[in-house]
């Protein structure tokens, strides 16, 4: 009788001893409003991790932008009110300056361009914003980015006429704006519809999907048909509050996330070439450039990329120059087909 007692005391005292780890919330932001693409994706994930954490590891999703915009964001995850945010590349500039590469002024010719590039650069690009304190897993591509705007604009030399809008805090928007010689009007991403409304802006770039999401394509009525910029998503996470959850439990989340972010990867070019299809259906008007047109937009965008490279929050030579190597081997790997 005492040595049942006795073990039944020291098994007590183990579990007395044994760590039991309380249940985290990951608390993220975004502008994405409930119903989109990526919030059904986003909450299935979270759905499948709290199964398989056994309810460890919970994420709460602020969408619509009721968390503020980016600054404001990442002000609440430097304070622990947030623990991420989904953001566009960009947003993570000051931070992470080469994981901009991507988004240089027509870099891409193609999505055939992009595929190539991304397959032997994204991992360097994910390991740039760890390096910078966020957890990520995986990009999610936002499409290419193409001139919306109320007046039709054609010539690059004539953007600067026209009352266009930038990301604000942006040093790419910076150097564009510089080589356009533009004077912008920077706002932060939930403040452009307002903007559009009141024509405190004509002019607005972005990708069909993002147009449609956010309600901008409601205020334009012309599309210049070049793609200017490539954009892309990240969810990113304060890595001290990720490393608060137990080892086997962070593989999880990594491992569903990184799924969750392959498919959305996939499905948003889906949905970037139907919402480009629905924008014309919708009576918006596709603007054809000459070649003549289309050279002058290009040395534009050269000169901004110029600008671009080797300053403050800009992306270094030695990435560059990768990105240009491997759309070199790409292009002449089309010419001999």
């Amino acid at each position: 009788m005492m040595r049942k007692l006795l073990i039944t005391l020291a098994l007590g005292a183990i579990a007395i001893s044994l760590p039991l780890q309380a249940a985290t919330t990951l608390k993220i932001a975004t502008l994405s409003p409930e119903g989109s693409g990526w919030m059904i994706a986003m909450r299935a994930a979270s759905k499948e991790i709290k199964a398989k954490t056994e309810g460890r590891v919970k994420f709460r999703f602020y969408p619509g932008g009721v968390m503020g915009n980016d600054k404001a964001v990442l002000k609440k995850i430097r304070f622990g009110q947030l623990q991420g945010a989904a953001f566009s590349g960009g947003a993570l500039s000051s931070k992470a300056p080469n994981t901009q590469i991507y988004s240089l002024p027509h870099l891409f010719n193609s999505y055939g361009e992009v595929d190539y590039v991304r397959q032997h650069m994204d991992s360097s690009v994910e390991a740039e914003f760890e390096k910078a304190g966020f957890v990520n897993f995986g990009l999610a591509e936002g499409g290419f980015a193409y001139l919306m705007s109320k007046k039709p604009i054609v010539d690059a030399d004539k953007l600067k006429d026209n009352r266009v809008w930038v990301p604000s805090d942006d040093p790419a928007s910076d150097a564009a704006s510089t080589a356009f010689e533009l004077s912008p009007t920077p706002l932060f991403l939930g403040d452009v519809l307002a903007g559009l409304q009141t024509d405190l802006i004509d002019s607005v770039f972005a990708s069909p999907i993002a147009a449609i999401a956010l309600q901008w394509h409601t205020q334009v009525k012309y599309i210049t048909d070049l793609p200017l910029v490539y954009f892309y998503a990240i969810m990113a996470v304060d890595q001290k509050a990720f490393k608060k959850i137990s080892l086997d439990d962070q593989k999880i989340v990594r491992e569903v996330m990184r799924i969750a972010f392959k498919k959305v990867d996939k499905q948003n070019r889906k949905d970037n070439e139907a919402a480009f299809v629905a924008l014309k259906k919708q009576g918006i008007e596709m603007l054809t450039l000459t070649p003549e047109q289309t050279a002058g937009w290009n040395k534009r965008n050269q000169a901004a990329t110029d600008l671009f490279i080797d300053i403050k929050g800009g992306v270094n030579s030695a990435t560059y120059k990768k990105a240009q190597q491997l759309l070199k081997e790409y292009r002449s790997q089309q010419v001999a087909k």
